[in-house]
């Protein structure tokens, strides 16, 4: 996001704000909270992304010593944002059982056309239907937090691994293993409902 031309630039609003002034900080705060909504709203469910924007901007106002300039506020924010979710999924526990009966025909036929496709752009694009997203959500949540960030950050929202590396705080190198054991782990997941259907037919 580019500084308002007429404002002081982010850099030193930041040196305002670890100067002592407090209130400058409002200033980033505004400025960046639709961003960070946005963020959340994409990782997080919905009843957990005010109070986890709340968490993001403190973690930013403590830590803002140890932003250098060396990228935007904005691409700086954003890594703490994301990691904000990571460490929500760390914490939570996989919660929600829904039984087998939860899937749909439309489900099953989402899930034969998905298993059958290896193809990461496909899995993109599919990630952005209904009855997908509802599959994700179940079996996201029994994956580890890791495995979630990393499947939602290269498969459904199509970074590319140095982007998902970079907001993640990982090494290029981790995020390649763990998006192919990621995907390797979905996949089982997502073949037990369809397991399950032809068990009762």
């Amino acid at each position: 996001m580019d500084n308002d031309s007429c404002g002081p630039s982010d850099a030193e609003i930041v040196c305002q704000v670890v100067a002592g002034s407090l209130n400058a900080f409002e200033q980033l705060l505004k400025k960046y909270q639709n961003h960070v909504l946005r963020i959340l709203k994409k990782r997080l469910p919905y009843d957990q992304v005010k109070d986890t924007a709340q968490d993001v901007f403190i973690r930013a106002y403590q830590s803002l010593p140890t932003f250098k300039g060396d990228s935007s506020f904005e691409q700086w924010l954003s890594t703490i944002a994301v990691r904000a979710c990571y460490d929500f999924w760390r914490k939570h526990s996989k919660s929600r059982e829904f039984p087998m009966s939860f899937f749909t025909e439309k489900h099953q036929v989402w899930l034969e056309e998905a298993l059958s496709d290896q193809s990461s752009q496909s899995f993109h694009e599919r990630g952005l239907q209904k009855e997908t997203r509802e599959i994700l959500d179940w079996a996201l949540e029994r994956l580890s937090a890791e495995d979630r960030m990393v499947l939602e950050m290269v498969y459904l929202e199509g970074h590319s691994v140095k982007k998902a590396a970079c907001l993640l705080g990982w090494s290029t190198a981790n995020v390649k293993v763990r998006s192919f054991r990621s995907r390797k782990k979905l996949h089982k997941l997502l073949s037990k409902p369809l397991k399950h259907r032809r068990r009762e037919t």
